[in-house]
């Protein structure tokens, strides 16, 4: 602690007055440990641990011969399979004709892209959505369009 003696012409024999002084004793004190418990572990940080990660490869393209196929749901509860032929199906039939729609030998491992109206009801699309993964269809892609601007 720091304090001021003064010489003479004190209130009181023993008097030391005031001290303005900042005291950073104890503050260089905590810096110190602080610096020391840094020190002692900052190495057990620096441990390495060895990852086998599988080398990089680029994706495989695609075949774009073969167009997409989509589930058109409209604001009415009417579902359209749009593929080589547009049809008008239904919930209960919808895994049948997307087997006919899609010539292929397992049609589960196709993506199915799903696009409704805006006013379409939350519960509906759902529903179709539930039914797809019900029927075995894991690979289910949304289709979002931007809205004009001033529109939401």
């Amino acid at each position: 602690m720091a304090a001021k003696l003064s010489g003479g012409g004190g209130s009181g024999r023993f008097d030391l007055g005031q001290n303005a002084d900042i005291n950073v004793t104890p503050f260089v004190d905590v810096m110190l440990v602080l610096l020391i418990v840094m020190m002692v572990s900052a190495p057990l940080a620096t441990k390495s641990i060895k990852v086998d990660l599988p080398p990089a490869q680029p994706p495989k393209a695609s075949d774009p011969k073969t167009k997409p196929t989509f589930i058109s749901i409209q604001k009415d509860g009417d579902i359209y399979l749009t593929g080589e032929t547009p049809m008008k199906t239904g919930l209960d039939r919808l895994a049948a004709d997307l087997q006919s729609s899609l010539h292929v030998a397992d049609s589960r491992n196709e993506t199915i892209l799903i696009r409704a109206d805006r006013d379409v009801p939350y519960d509906k699309f759902m529903a179709v959505v539930n039914q797809l993964e019900t029927d075995g269809y894991y690979k289910v892609g949304l289709i979002v369009e931007d809205a004009p601007i001033g529109e939401a």
